[in-house]
Order: C-alpha cells, then structure tokens, then sequence
C-alpha cells in the first residue's frame, strides 16, 4: 500500500517526465536553414522524417541516400504520371514508393490534410520549385511543419542552383559529405565528356538536333532543348543552339519544320519518351510518315537514334550524362572507343540511386535506347 510520501515522489517523477517530453526543442536540439526562398527555417537538428514536394524532390533526396527518411509521397510514386511506363532512374532502383502513404498530387499540390493525418509524421517538408507567397508559408502554416523551400536547376545555365539545393537539403538531413559527392561526381563526369570532345578537329564534328523531348508532358518531333546539356557538353554543333538566348537559357522550343529543313541535320537523336504518344503526336511516327521530316538527310541516311528521356517528372540527372556518353560514341567514336554507354549508363545509375534502372527502363521502350531508330 502507498504512502502519501510514495505517492508524492511517484508524481513529482511523471512531473519531470511530462516537463521532458513535452519541452519545445531548445537551441541545441534545432538547426536554422536559410532556404532557396531566402527563409531562415527552424528545424530539428536530426531530421529522420520527412517529405519531398514537387517535381524531382525525391529524386534529388535518393541521389543524397536519404529516401528512407520517407513518410509518404505525392501522387507520381503512385503511378500517376501519364506515360504508362516510368522511366524515372531513380524510381526504377528503388521499387515500392508506391507503397507509402499519399499526401497529395504531384507537381506540388500538396493536400495539407492528408499531411496532417500522416504517421508518422514528418518533422520536415522539402519543396523544390516553392514560391514564398502562397506556398512554402502557406503550406507551413496550414501544416505546422517546417518547409524547406529548393530550387531544381539544371546541369548548364541552372547549375548552381542545382548545387545549393543539394547542399541545403544535405544540410537538412545531416547528408553534406554526400551532397559534396553528388556534386563532385556530376563535375568529373563534366570533365571527362568535355576533354574526350575537346581531341575533336571543328572540321569532324556533325551537325545534330534532339527532338521528341519532354515538357510537362509528352510532345512530338519538333519538341527540342537548345540548351540540351550533353550536347553542351560535348561541344556538339547544335542546329537549335541559337535558340538558347537570355538568363534561362531557351530551356525548350518548338522548332517549324521549314526550319528543321533549313537545319537539315546530319545526325538526329529522338528522346524516346515521345514514343510512348498515341498517333500523330508520337515523334517517331511523324518521322516515318510526315513528307517533311522524310526528306531530311539524317533521315534518308538513318542516322536516327535513340536516348533516353530527358524529362520525367523534370530532368532526370542520370539520364543526361548517361546520354551523354552515348551521343559521344556515335558522334566521335574514336575519342569513346573505351566507352560501353549502357555500361557507363548504369554505373552512373549505381552511383547516384543505388541500383542499375536503365535496361529496365529500355525493355519498356522496345530497346529503342542507345541504338539506331529504324525510320524508313
């Protein structure tokens, strides 16, 4: 039987045990992140929960081997991109997001109740492509997580942004020696296509376009990147390059194809993700059966071949440097002669998702992937 004095002790224990768990998180248990939106944000210093809003997030939290830190996704882990097929490198290395619990749609559109009802539930929320007004504070508030807002970037006009994204969400979940990695990696495999480019005489270096590329959905033929990376990359003598004007770099255009005639490319390289398009939106049908394409020297050359989407659900970093190295092998095949590029392909995949995806990838699209495209 207690005693009053028993009883006294006991409560003063659960007392001090209540006052330790129920404590806001002191100076020492947070971190202050200024975030890409210029928002200095207060976040547990060990971050081991979270979510990733918005196209390509966690895509860029795998490449920093934090998708265990996970709590739910948005609606493109759940098949919701319309494609049919994925071909997302770092979805592939790492089946069954789809497992886990949906907190809204994808592109951003975050559904604040579901996030809510999340559990566990998650200590942050990173959101690339946020907006201060009207986003990232609105969604905090409505949440009461804190929101990291990220940029995106890109490998050639958007490149530093992309590195303080990674840096920043590095910091966030204690991965900054990764994040470093993740740039160095992307720098030396920058180097190694630019000096293979740069044993290339001006004189031997054909003229090219990339068609059949990705924005916010599929598109035809005529859909290009003037500023498309390996092409930058390998100092490639772009058709459409002159259409790669202003801060953003002319990130897409769709090219006339009076102009493409005027262009009449020597080599045609099709992003293979407008294959999976129904009728004449498909870029390789409109190459096999529009006259105007038809009459193109690429064309009657067949000298047509395939790389892998660019965009998917925004650009897939691994399958830019993994054309690269293709589009090197047949453009300047002695300077790539060591190069297997399905090989470099997947290292690369390795390195970044922690699994090979592109054979997997490639058996959805008919292995039209680093191989010539039969036209005619």
């Amino acid at each position: 039987m207690s005693t009053p004095k028993s009883r006294l002790k006991t409560l003063a224990t659960l007392t001090v045990l209540f006052t330790i768990f129920a404590a806001p998180l002191n100076a020492q248990d947070t971190q202050s992140i200024t975030d890409m939106l210029g928002r200095d944000v207060v976040v547990p210093s060990l971050v081991d929960r979270v979510i990733c809003s918005g196209s390509g997030c966690l895509r860029l939290l795998v490449y920093l081997q934090g998708q265990d830190r996970i709590v739910g996704v948005d609606s493109a882990e759940k098949g919701g991109l319309p494609f049919g097929v994925d071909a997302r490198p770092y979805a592939v290395a790492n089946p069954g997001f789809g497992e886990y619990p949906l907190f809204g749609e994808f592109r951003g559109h975050d559904n604040p109740e579901l996030i809510a009802a999340l559990d566990p539930a998650p200590q942050v929320i990173l959101k690339t492509n946020a907006q201060r007004d009207g986003g990232a504070d609105a969604l905090q508030a409505k949440t009461g997580i804190p929101v990291i807002g990220l940029g995106y970037g890109n490998l050639t006009h958007g490149r530093e942004n992309l590195n303080q994204t990674l840096r920043i969400m590095g910091q966030v979940i204690g991965k900054e020696e990764r994040a470093e990695a993740v740039i160095a990696f992307f720098h030396a495999l920058q180097a190694d296509l630019e000096q293979r480019a740069a044993r290339v005489a001006e004189d031997d270096r054909p003229s090219t376009f990339i068609g059949g590329i990705a924005m916010r959905g599929g598109h035809g033929f005529a859909s290009t990147e003037p500023a498309y990376a390996p092409f930058a990359f390998l100092n490639v003598r772009n058709v459409a390059g002159d259409l790669s004007t202003g801060e953003t770099g002319g990130s897409h255009a769709t090219v006339a194809k009076e102009q493409l005639l005027l262009w009449d490319p020597d080599v045609v390289f099709l992003d293979i993700s407008t294959t999976r398009l129904q009728g004449g939106a498909n870029g390789l049908e409109q190459l096999r059966t529009d006259p105007a394409y038809q009459a193109l020297s690429a064309i009657q050359a067949n000298r047509v071949y395939g790389v892998f989407p660019y965009n998917f659900y925004t650009t897939n970093y691994e399958s830019v440097f993994a054309n690269a190295y293709f589009i090197g092998s047949v453009l300047y095949p002695e300077q790539f002669a060591d190069i297997d590029p399905m090989a470099k392909a997947e290292e690369i995949a390795t390195f970044l998702n922690g699994g090979p995806a592109f054979e997997r990838i490639n058996e959805d699209f008919e292995n039209m992937g680093f191989g010539r495209i039969t036209v005619q």
